[in-house]
């Protein structure tokens, strides 16, 4: 998940911020979308999503 918000930043102009919203609106907007995927489009984001013990910096 890192990963792609570094990509918004650098290549919309996102802040980190505006990236993340935007990632939760792509899930939210796949999930509604195709509802019968809606469980493992959760869980991709969930693995991917920062940890919330997780250093950002590490």
């Amino acid at each position: 998940m890192k990963e792609l918000i570094e990509r918004l930043q650098a290549e919309a102009g996102l802040t980190e911020e505006q990236a993340t919203k935007a990632i939760t609106l792509v899930k939210d907007f796949a999930k509604e979308k195709f509802p019968l995927f809606s469980g493992a489009i959760e869980k991709v984001f969930t693995k991917y999503a920062p940890k919330e013990d997780e250093d950002f910096l590490h």
